[in-house]
This record gives structure tokens, sequence and C-alpha cells, in this order.
């Protein structure tokens, strides 16, 4: 099925980029920014979206009326997009996915027990393979991410006997398998909120994840996932709020965002930031959750959320130590690719693309 979006988003992606690569150093000045938001499949509520560059994105959902979690893809900037969607997804909430490019991609599903599952396509999604059926019933996978190059790649799930579990896979997603927690620290009482997709991240050989519940933290680890530590993320904690969405532009430079789905519009403290990559400081408020955040260059990153009827946007121009809303438009995850298109997707099916980004 190929669902349109209308050509004034496609031809916001295909005028070229309006920002530098990200990480280019080049000076930032506030822009003006719109979200220009188009309907893929109003029946789905997207959490997992990775966009390759201007022309090629997945996004991933899980039905609003218990039918088929879907996966759209699109090539040609949005203009269409593609159900990619395997039989058998009925009742499953896909919440994550990572593409190498238009053709290879990972998909996982969440869930307790048989329900944390993932797909993996290397023909764009005509067929796909599942690779990881989660047999512990305690287990809840959340997120995974994948090393520059893309054979290793991990998963986190909730603990396991008081210690978060990760699974990693050395050929690219084909097959993955259970890690020790001889390296993980005490973790009882704390949980990964499935909210974006990001709540495990990787940059070069560094990864982390995030946590919320008893302690909000950013967990760590330097050996591609084997030992971790963790680290109190600055962002307050509770049965339903934490760390939500990671994102770094450096293994040194990342930020937090996160907030309370209990208390949507409380956004104090939502954000932190790392300059080391080990410890956080506190980043200051925001006016919505903080689902997810993307670098769009060496100063500025966009953070979105939605909840509800409390949604919005926020952008920094410092590297992540202030933020400043922007939009009332959110949506629960955000990506920017290095050619400077920046995406989002949501709830009600709705993908979005940034106009007006200029330097």
């Amino acid at each position: 099925m190929r669902t349109a979006l209308g050509t004034s988003l496609a031809a916001l992606l295909l005028l070229g980029p309006t920002v530098p690569a990200a990480g280019s150093g080049a000076p930032d000045r506030s822009p003006d920014l719109e979200w220009q938001v188009g309907v893929v499949d109003a029946d789905q509520s997207f959490r997992g979206l990775d966009a390759v560059d201007r022309r090629t994105a997945w996004v991933v959902g899980a039905s609003v009326t218990r039918g088929a979690a879907r996966i759209y893809r699109t090539t040609d900037g949005g203009a269409s997009w593609q159900d990619m969607t395997p039989p058998g997804t009925d009742g499953l909430s896909f919440r994550d996915v990572e593409a190498e490019d238009a053709r290879t991609a990972s998909v996982l599903a969440i869930g307790e027990g048989q329900a944390s599952r993932i797909y993996r396509t290397t023909d764009g999604g005509r067929t796909w393979t599942e690779t990881f059926r989660n047999a512990e019933p305690a287990a809840f996978y959340n997120c995974m991410d994948f090393f520059p190059g893309g054979r290793r790649g991990l998963a986190v799930s909730d603990p396991v006997d008081g210690r978060f579990r990760v699974i990693a896979t050395e050929d690219g997603g084909r097959s993955w398998q259970v890690l020790p927690t001889t390296g993980m620290p005490d973790s009882t009482g704390e949980y990964n909120f499935s909210a974006s997709g990001d709540c495990l991240v990787i940059e070069g050989r560094d990864a982390w994840f995030g946590s919320g519940g008893s302690a909000a933290r950013v967990y760590h680890s330097a050996d591609r996932g084997l030992t971790w530590t963790a680290t109190d993320s600055a962002i307050p904690a509770g049965e339903a709020a934490g760390v939500f969405g990671l994102a770094f532009r450096t293994p040194r430079h990342g930020v937090a965002v996160g907030g309370d789905f209990a208390a949507p519009t409380d956004g104090v403290d939502a954000t932190s930031y790392t300059r080391d990559g080990r410890s956080w400081d506190s980043a200051g408020d925001l006016t919505h959750l903080g689902e997810d955040a993307a670098w769009v260059s060496r100063h500025l990153l966009l953070v979105v959320g939605e909840s509800g009827a409390v949604a919005g946007s926020s952008l920094s121009l410092d590297g992540g130590t202030s933020w400043t809303a922007f939009s009332d438009d959110g949506f629960h995850t955000l990506d920017c690719t290095r050619d400077g298109s920046c995406w989002a997707a949501g709830g009600r099916g709705r993908v979005g693309v940034l106009g007006g980004l200029r330097h």
C-alpha cells in the first residue's frame, strides 16, 4: 500500500539540505522552524523512526485499535510511503527500527516474554526473517542500536533478577545472544522507557541507555556492551518518570531527555547533558515531555515529545545546556541525517519534516 503525504513535504526534503552536516562546526543562530506534517496511517502510533537520508526513512508503530503493528518505508523523500509489514503482527508493538539503507533494516517489537521480537529484512521489506524471540517471561526488550559498520548491535531489556538484560549480535542482526549480567550494576526497581526507540544509543565504541522508576540513571559501556557503569542522570525519577531518550554527537558530547508521563506538563529538569560521556548535569526545563532528541549541527539540537493533548518541540542553540520551545507540534520519535534532513513521527500516524532551518 502506498500512502501520499503531499508534494509540500516531499519538496522540502528534495530541495536539498538547509543545515550543515552534523558536527560541521558551522555557527548557529536561532532558526525559524515549522513542522510540515502529513498522515501516513491514522491507526498507528509511531514510536520508531530511522531516517537514512533526505529520500529514505523507515517508521514503525502499533495499532491503536488492536490491529496489526505496521512498518512503512519511503524512498522518495516522503511523497509516498509503502507498507512493508510482515504477516502475523496483530497485537505486536513495534518501537524501534535501525536501518542500514533502503534495503536492510531491523525492527524491534516490545513486550513481556515472547512479545519481544526482532525482525530483519535485506530486500527493502518484501520479506522478513524473525531473528530473535525472547524466551524469558520476565524480560521486556525496549530498544536497540548498532555500532559503526553494522555488524555488532545491542538491545536492552528491563531488569531480570535485578539487573538489566542485554542481547548482542555479531552478524548484523541475523542472530542474537543474551550477554552475561556479571558486568551490569544492580538495577532493582529500574526499567527502560520504550518511548522513542532511543533509550539505548551507540556512538563510536561506546553505548548508553537510560532508566527510570526507582532511579533515573544513564548506563555507559566502553567495551561494546560487556560491562556497564551507572550514573545519576540529573533527571527526576518516578513510577512513570526518568530518561526517555538519549542523543550523542561524539562519545563525549551527549544529551538525555525525559520527564514524567503521569505529569506531562511538568518539564522541570527534564533534560541533562554530558561533556565527558560519563557524568551528567541538569540542562533545565521543557514545556513538554522529552521523548527523543537529535543533533542537527555542533551546537543545534532538537527535542520532541507528546502525551495526549500535551505536545511540543524545543531547540537548543548551545549544545544542550538550555532549551527554547518553538512549536506546539509534538512527536514521539525524531531523527536528523547527515545530509540535512530532520524527520519526526508520532501519534495518529503523523510524520513531520522541518522547514526553515537556516544558519
